[in-house]
């Protein structure tokens, strides 16, 4: 019983090991994360780039259509366009909500650590940070 109890435990830590750490965060932590050189993915779509704007050095690389469709294998491929596959990012989207799943999603075929945006471009424009037109 014991050497069953060591197996499932290590097995568990190598699990850990196999997938992307999602990690939440606010304005204030983007902006450090921005300044350190880790790359912003906005996953909106192109009518919401245009309506609220972006935040500056954003990489614009939309998920889900107007319909609510997605190809994540297609996806993916652009984002390693973007992103080597290690590097951690920031994923922002409207109010965080398409964000949290995508990173998800991608936490379980990555080792990256992905930085969730919490509360999206609303948040980041009701505190009167800076957006440009994309």
């Amino acid at each position: 019983m014991n050497n069953i109890f060591k197996f499932i435990v290590i097995s568990m830590f190598c699990c850990k090991q196999l997938f992307a750490d999602v990690v939440a965060v606010n304005n204030n932590q983007i902006k450090e994360l921005l300044k350190s050189g880790v790359s912003i993915i906005d996953i909106r779509t192109p009518a919401e780039w245009k309506n609220t704007g972006i935040i500056p050095k954003s990489n614009l690389l939309t998920f889900f259509d107007n319909s609510g469709n997605y190809n994540f294998d297609k996806w993916q491929k652009e984002l390693k366009k973007i992103i080597s596959n290690n590097d951690p990012f920031v994923l922002i989207c409207r109010s965080g909500r398409r964000s949290g799943i995508v990173a998800n999603m991608i936490s379980k075929e990555s080792n990256a650590i992905i930085y969730d945006a919490n509360g999206g471009i609303n948040s980041w424009i009701n505190a009167d940070l800076k957006v440009i037109k994309p």
